[in-house]
């Protein structure tokens, strides 16, 4: 059997008595673990043989166990689990589930409910997700005939897997579009899996409260669990309140994170003894520089924030000797590009932190070499060809290098800012908007200019109710103290809101702060002429009434 395939990795966990699986009171074995993944298997093949081969089963539920045991079944025998986002409306996951072909639903609560409407609106059968699974841990282990678990695997489930079959398919988050349903493989979750492994030994707890509906759970707390044979701590839902509690309850060593997580557990309380706990490492993506290098000193572990996408066609090893913020070297193969002309772009010119040339600068990254880890997106062939251009791969992610030869994210492909005939980027605006004292969260993004071009808007979190008379002053003096940020790069209009819109796995919904704008009932500051005054009713029809004047009313449409 190929040793890049999952359905291998599960297998050689299948005789290991240790714990590989804790949810809530209950804890599994491996041996186990990998017996309820077996039963999965033959309820899956029971299922199929009334369907096309493989058989498609879309789940709508939390982080439960039974949905690890139906991945890991769908991986032994063949079939493929359709990873539906329950927080989507019932409209969108008819659609998701219809063009990724499904032809089972299963779910758990609390959406029983809304998954037999969805499955009788689409005429295809329905049943509760724990029926794909043996009840609990300390039941009879699931062997096949012939053997122990383990050993020749001829004939077996899992024994003709190869490293190209599909186990999932996961959709991208759609922060600014619709989300595309990624072929996510055996050799897709088994690759990330055993090059995090090298980070983990077998007596290590993974800590998973990220949605496994989405690719960062599978690939980066899933896969390496599996890959390493330490034990994995499930927990239904993120909390920031319960993070701490659970990674002291299980022993947990390693954690991954989505986005914007680590800033929410910095938002609680801070206690003396926050450091007094077993974790040795968080590793994820998207998580601000302010927020990795607080968590690491508030927690006592060390932070790995790393780039990915669904897609995994690009890969940045993080480099903690260089820069702040950076995402680490440009890899062999990899470049940045002018999405318009297909030249590479020139180096980054930094000054102070400052990105003195970000029109040339700033570009695509380009996977020149080919597709890496990305083995295209299901029956969608258009969004195939968006991505692979003349066997080259377009993430829609911009960046910039540094001489040195160190990237730094700039933002997603929609993210581009032109102030006053100047390209500028969202990401390093964010970044010094989160150091103001009481910032949580922070997001930029465009808003339309009465006259041309963009102005630049800024949603911020706080993490307690400030004196409005006083932000105008402490505001204004530490934007003044930003030498990172040119005057170009000053945002005019700042909102105080108290969450950012966000998907399932934290990442910021920015089309929905750009289509607000200014018309929100959030207080809204703005800066004039005069300093940062509060937003009011007459200021915003002053502003509307220009764009009218300049003929560009449409833009304020919707």
């Amino acid at each position: 059997m190929p040793e890049d395939t999952l359905a291998a990795l599960l297998l050689a966990r299948a005789g290991d008595d240790r714990p590989g699986l804790y949810f809530e009171d209950r804890v599994w074995s491996w041996r186990e673990h990998v017996a309820a993944c077996l039963a999965a298997a033959t309820w899956l093949d029971a299922h199929a043989a009334a369907h096309a081969t493989p058989l498609h089963v879309g789940v709508l539920c939390d982080n439960v166990p039974e949905l690890v045991f139906l991945v890991g079944g769908a991986a032994l025998a063949g079939h493929v689990v359709v990873a539906l986002n329950p927080t989507r409306s019932p409209a969108e996951l008819a659609r998701d589930a219809a063009a990724t072909d499904v032809a089972l639903l299963l779910c758990d609560d609390p959406y029983e409910e809304v998954g037999r409407r969805l499955a009788a609106g689409l005429g295809i059968p329905c049943a509760a997700l724990s029926r794909a699974s043996p009840p609990g841990p300390g039941g009879e282990p699931v062997t096949e005939p012939g053997g122990e678990l383990g050993g020749d695997l001829g004939g077996k489930p899992g024994s003709d897997t190869r490293p190209g079959d599909l186990v999932m398919l996961i959709f991208t988050s759609g922060t600014s579009g619709r989300p595309r349903a990624v072929r996510i493989t055996q050799r897709k979750i088994a690759v990330p899996g055993r090059s995090l492994a090298a980070l983990l030994a077998p007596g290590d707890v993974v800590y998973c409260s990220m949605p496994l509906f989405h690719s960062g759970a599978v690939m980066a707390a899933y896969a390496p669990a599996v890959a390493s044979g330490a034990a994995l701590a499930l927990r239904r839902r993120f909390s920031a309140s319960g993070l701490l509690t659970d990674v002291r309850r299980y022993g947990c060593t390693y954690l991954h994170y989505v986005g914007k997580a680590l800033s929410y557990v910095l938002a609680t309380a801070e206690r003396p003894d926050d450091a007094d706990n077993p974790l040795r490492l968080a590793f994820g993506n998207e998580g601000s520089a302010t927020a990795v290098r607080r968590f690491g000193e508030r927690f006592g572990c060390h932070v790995i924030d790393a780039f990915g996408s669904t897609e995994t066609a690009i890969a940045l090893t993080p480099d903690p000797t260089g820069p702040p913020g950076c995402l680490g070297r440009l890899p062999e193969g990899v470049e940045i590009r002018d999405p318009a002309t297909g030249e590479r772009c020139p180096p980054a010119i930094v000054e102070d932190g400052r990105l003195l040339n970000p029109g040339e600068a700033i570009g695509e990254l380009v996977n020149a070499t080919g597709a890496g880890l990305f083995d295209g997106y299901y029956n969608d062939p258009e969004a195939d060809a968006e991505r692979i251009r003349a066997g080259e791969f377009w993430s829609g992610d911009l960046a910039y290098a540094d001489a040195g030869g160190y990237v730094f994210f700039a933002g997603r492909g929609t993210e581009r800012l032109r102030v006053d005939g100047e390209n500028l980027a969202v990401a390093p605006i964010e970044a010094a908007l989160r150091e103001f004292p009481g910032v949580v969260e922070a997001a930029v993004y465009p808003v339309p200019d009465a006259v041309a071009g963009d102005q630049i808007m800024g949603a911020l979190v706080m993490s307690a109710p400030f004196a409005p008379a006083e932000f105008a002053a402490l505001f204004a003096a530490f934007l003044a103290s930003r030498r990172d940020l040119g005057v170009k790069a000053v945002p005019r209009y700042i909102r105080i809101c108290s969450a950012l819109p966000e998907t399932p796995s934290h990442k910021v919904v920015k089309r929905h702060l750009v289509r607000d704008a200014w018309r929100t009932p959030d207080p809204v500051w703005w800066r004039t002429g005069t300093g940062w005054r509060p937003l009011k009713e007459e200021d915003v029809k002053a502003i509307e009434d220009e764009f009218v004047r300049n003929g560009r009313g449409h833009l304020l449409e919707g």
